[in-house]
């Protein structure tokens, strides 16, 4: 007999969800919007496997409206913050996400940022869309250099190592801070401070959590250069938003691009940030290629099936089990 997996989209790229009804009997939630709590609770009693996206909470509630058969929670992002980890541990439950298919796309996606605040591309842009751009000015729209600049990567993982190699490709010289990671043939090892003093480029590669919530605040844009830009495609919730604001309009720093925000998605109730003439922002994009999008789903599939057929899961978050019914430290 099938085990019953929630998804909480019935439309995902690729062929992912297919073969998870292959395989188990799927129940996915048939709204157009993002269900709430209560509608992913409804559908859940009974299921062995979650697949969630990276901003569906899956938090204590979800998990007992499941029951004692949710075996495994497979997050079809790499960021986990949306899940309650400590509540799966207890319950024995797996939890996975999806490192490695998404770091060159994101890289990618990066790089972009970095170049379009650098040379204020976003203000170019719109200024020629409102039919602004009647006179050649040597002084209009003037960027700062991305090619031999420095950059400052907080955070060294998989993404920030894939942004590293694309900055040797522009003769940039780069710097990391991250505890984890030593100097190596791309990038040396620094203390945030010296990072943030020395960086043209700051861009953050970090998971969000309560050591790195607000990790960049009003003091740390102080430390920053004027001419420094920040780039964010982590998570919103790395930055303080509202000093961040600040800095820009009070020209504290350059510029900043950001694919995330503490509130997302936004709907018509924009962060002020995304007007603002110096900042690039975009709707939580990094990973949005076909391939990769795809790639995902594959993976948190692969770990649902894996898990629920007994095996190990491939990709588990750090610091949880990789084997269901096995609490964390039990």
């Amino acid at each position: 007999m099938k085990k019953r997996v929630l998804a909480t989209r019935e439309n995902l790229p690729g062929r992912g969800l297919e073969r998870l009804s292959e395989g188990a009997e799927l129940v996915a939630w048939p709204g157009a919007g993002k269900p709430g709590p209560a509608d992913l609770a409804a559908l859940a009693p009974g299921v062995s496997g979650v697949l969630a996206l990276g901003n569906d909470p899956v938090d204590a509630a979800l998990m007992d409206a499941a029951g004692p058969s949710l075996r495994v929670v497979a997050l079809a992002s790499m960021g986990f913050d949306n899940v309650d980890r400590a509540a799966a541990a207890e319950r024995g439950i797996v939890v996975t996400h999806t490192p490695r298919v998404l770091a060159e796309t994101t890289a990618d996606l990066t790089f972009a940022l970095i170049l379009a605040a650098r040379r204020r591309l976003g203000a170019a842009g719109a200024s020629l869309a409102e039919g602004s751009w009647g006179l050649f000015r040597m002084h209009d729209y003037l960027g700062l250099d991305v090619h031999g600049a420095t950059l400052g990567l907080i955070g060294y993982g998989q993404i920030g190592r894939a942004v590293a190699r694309r900055a040797h490709g522009f003769g940039m010289r780069v710097i990391h801070h991250d505890p984890y990671a030593p100097d190596d043939d791309l990038s040396t090892s620094v203390g945030l401070a010296a990072l943030l003093a020395d960086a043209d480029i700051v861009s953050l590669h970090v998971p969000l959590t309560e050591e790195t919530r607000h990790l960049i605040s009003a003091r740390e844009l102080a430390a920053m250069k004027p001419t420094a830009t920040l780039v964010s495609t982590s998570r919103g919730g790395v930055v303080d938003e509202e000093a961040l604001l600040d800095a820009v309009r009070e020209g504290r720093v350059h510029s900043a691009g950001l694919d995330v925000f503490e509130r997302e998605p936004m709907g018509g109730e924009l962060s002020p940030l995304v007007a603002e003439p110096n900042v690039i922002a975009l709707p939580h994009i990094g990973s949005a290629t076909e391939a990769t999008r795809a790639a995902m789903v594959d993976l948190a599939v692969d770990n649902i099936l894996d898990v629920l057929a007994g095996r190990p899961a491939r990709t588990p978050l750090p610091g949880s089990t990789a084997v269901a019914g096995a609490p964390v430290g039990g």
